[in-house]
């Protein structure tokens, strides 16, 4: 009798592991096998204070043919289950249960990127925001006064505020967070700038730093002559002399620019034309980027107080008018 018990308790052992190794190889393989998905990219949302069986529901909802029971169970038994985050994710074809838990753990979200262009101005940075591929547009129906006061900054022009870069943001963020980051961004490198400015320059402020560098910024697009501009720019300002910048004059101008810069145009007296008006225009005109901002506080050391387009991306600099003029005929009017 004893013999027969024993038996059966060692078949009862047997069956038991036998099944619980068959139960664990399913599981193994499930784990890593690709989900099925309805469509060959699926969008998850997961939205803050989620528990994990909501999140469960959540993946089985957004198109991944999977039971929320079963999935919720994978997230227990995987110890993990309290540590999924928030977020947009992306899904695609060949992801696994052990996958999609390990992008939610990891924070692993769906991003896009947006890049403003140095030497833009608000109006460029609003179109490129808007255009922006699934990034909410909260921006949209402010002024320009409403969004600076939303981002902290009331009363601060938005013109030149925001540091040239690419910004990389999650599907469905704000445009707004990605404005504030780029604030941040050049408050940062413009105090840098200041920081270890030239003491002996007429400069003020980190505020006029910052419309010099967007107006060197406008003047070229080759760097290396940006430290030369700044010296013109530099020179004029401490002799009381005119800034006479043709991009300041067309800022003013505004939308209706046309892109032909008339005498008329020189001539007509806005808070931006630096040919009627003395001194430094009331904001920047443009984002400067990290050489202009260096250049604007470090200018070359130079007595040029002109320089004129050789026609080739780089400028002629002349201390006297005459030699201006001459550099004039040379290489605007081919004399």
């Amino acid at each position: 009798m004893r013999s027969t018990w024993g038996r059966l308790v060692r078949g009862m052992v047997f069956f038991s592991l036998l099944a619980a190794l068959i139960v664990g190889a399913l599981g193994y393989w499930w784990v890593h096998a690709p989900l099925a998905l309805n469509a060959p990219l699926v969008d998850l949302s997961i939205e803050p204070g989620a528990s994990p069986r909501e999140v469960a529901a959540a993946v089985a909802k957004s198109g991944v043919s999977v039971h929320p029971q079963l999935l919720f169970a994978w997230f227990r038994i995987s110890g993990q289950a309290r540590q999924i985050r928030a977020g947009s994710y992306e899904l695609q074809g060949d992801v696994s249960p052990l996958g999609l838990l390990q992008k939610m753990v990891q924070g692993d979200e769906a991003s896009r990127s947006v890049t403003l262009v140095e030497g833009w101005n608000f109006r460029q940075v609003r179109d490129a925001l808007q255009r922006a591929e699934n990034l909410r547009p909260d921006s949209a129906p402010m002024t320009e006064a409403q969004l600076m006061a939303q981002l902290g900054r009331p009363g601060v022009a938005a013109e030149g505020r925001f540091f040239p870069d690419t910004y990389t943001y999650s599907k469905g963020s704000s445009d707004l967070a990605v404005l504030q980051r780029a604030l941040r961004a050049m408050d940062k490198r413009l105090a840098a700038a200041w920081e270890q400015r030239n003491p002996k320059l007429p400069l003020q402020s980190p505020e006029q730093a910052l419309v010099l560098a967007s107006i060197i910024e406008k003047e070229t697009g080759r760097t290396s002559d940006q430290p030369q501009i700044s010296a013109v720019f530099h020179n004029r300002l401490t002799l009381g002399m005119r800034l006479q910048t043709d991009p300041t004059v067309i800022y003013g101008l505004g939308p209706t620019f046309d892109g032909n810069l008339r005498k008329a145009d020189l001539l007509a007296d806005t808070p931006f034309n630096t040919y009627t008006r003395a001194g430094l225009p009331p904001t920047p005109i443009a984002m400067p980027g990290r050489q202009a901002l260096a250049a604007a506080v470090h200018p070359a050391p130079s007595k040029a107080l002109y320089f004129v387009a050789r026609g080739d991306g780089s400028s002629q600099f002349s201390e006297t008018l005459d030699a201006h003029n001459r550099a004039v005929n040379q290489y605007q009017r081919g004399k």
